[in-house]
């Protein structure tokens, strides 16, 4: 009889309906650029109506060379579940990932946000 009240409670418990995710509504692309030389250098920018952006610019040093690398700078903006507007403005060199994290009124950086950038 036990098992027959133990069968019941798991059917029951898998024809619950499954919890409601809030996910955005409706987000559009308000802005998509991108240009390029086809030999490393390039600008690309996006937005969104949900607050996310990004704009980067990669520019080839050293052409030709075997010290040749791309040196990107850039930023990103989401807005958080709290409501706050995060950017992160970086550099990507010779010298590694240089991210600055900055916050919109509110709000600390979570330390989880801030391990996960800066490695």
């Amino acid at each position: 009889m036990k098992l027959l009240i133990l069968l019941c409670l798991v059917v029951l418990a898998g024809a619950a309906p499954p919890p409601k995710v809030n996910y955005p509504q409706d987000v559009q692309i308000l802005r998509s650029e991108y240009d390029s030389d086809g030999f490393g250098t390039y600008n690309w920018v996006y937005e969104q109506t949900d607050g996310q952006a990004q704009v980067q610019q990669g520019e080839l040093r050293n052409a030709g060379t075997k010290d040749e690398y791309i040196t990107v700078k850039g930023s990103y903006t989401w807005v958080g579940p709290d409501g706050i507007t995060y950017r992160v403005v970086y550099v990507a060199d010779e010298k590694g990932y240089q991210p600055e994290i900055e916050e919109g009124p509110g709000g600390a950086i979570p330390p989880a946000v801030v391990a996960s950038l800066l490695g």
